[in-house]
């Protein structure tokens, strides 16, 4: 099953900083697919159109289809805040409010109306549970988040976006700022999690792409170079541009 379908996506900013030209690929559900190539390249802001995040920045042209549940994403009339919900989006640094880290999972919750405090209770549970995070804070959870390490915090936040019950998650960079371990947790749990969500990832290295990735896109100066599955795109891949790229030789 087909999570996405991008046809002919065009993306160009009033600053004529990143864009993107002529994007065609269809995304597996439960799968991770991992866009990775050069800075500026255009995997940011490919992510930013999956959920609309690129209406707060100053585009100067937006064409082509974006499909998700058979809805072009691109319609003026899409329920933003209802695709927020479904596909949710985690930063390259973690950014914690400055609550407590039930109240940090259960922001979205609240914010999105829910009231019933055990059901509240209940998803924030299970959320920092699929975060692989429970075990760490079950008897802090009244505590500043801030309190937490770089990738305790990065979990909360991946926790908060669990809580809405997405059906994608999208991580850019997640884990940029983090440690060795850190990083090796945060790549296990988006193992376990693929069984149940499709994921995205633009990772912050070749290896980590290489680790990750069911699907593979490489991005170079706003086009889509080469799009197949992680192991052939890792091993033999199709573009000399790719294989330059992965062996080191640019980037």
């Amino acid at each position: 099953m087909k999570e996405f379908i991008i046809r002919d996506l065009c993306l160009s900013y009033s600053d004529n900083t990143e864009s993107l030209k002529h994007i065609n690929m269809e995304i597996e559900q439960h799968a991770i697919t991992v866009l990775f190539g050069p800075s500026g390249g255009g995997k940011s802001s490919f992510l930013r159109v999956l959920n609309r995040l690129n209406d707060l920045a100053d585009v100067k042209s937006l064409s082509g289809e974006v499909l998700f549940h058979d809805q072009n994403l691109l319609d003026p009339d899409i329920d933003v805040i209802q695709l927020r919900r479904k596909v949710g989006m985690v930063f390259s640094r973690p950014v914690p409010l400055p609550l407590s880290i039930f109240d940090n999972v259960a922001y979205g919750l609240q914010m999105a109306g829910e009231k019933n405090a055990e059901k509240i209770s209940e998803r924030v549970e299970k959320a920092l549970k699929q975060a692989f995070l429970w075990d760490e804070v079950h008897d802090r959870l009244k505590e500043s988040a801030y309190d937490l390490s770089g990738g305790q915090q990065q979990r909360v936040c991946l926790a908060r976006v669990l809580a809405l019950d997405p059906e994608v998650i999208m991580l850019d960079e997640p884990t940029s700022a983090l440690d060795p371990i850190a990083t090796a947790n945060i790549e296990e749990m988006l193992k376990e999690l693929k069984h149940h969500y499709t994921i995205i990832i633009a990772p912050h290295n070749v290896q980590q792409s290489a680790r990750l990735a069911d699907f593979a896109a490489f991005f170079l100066m706003g086009e889509l170079i080469e799009f197949g599955p992680g192991r052939e795109m890792f091993s033999v891949p199709k573009d000399k541009r790719t294989s330059d790229y992965i062996t080191g030789r640019f980037g």
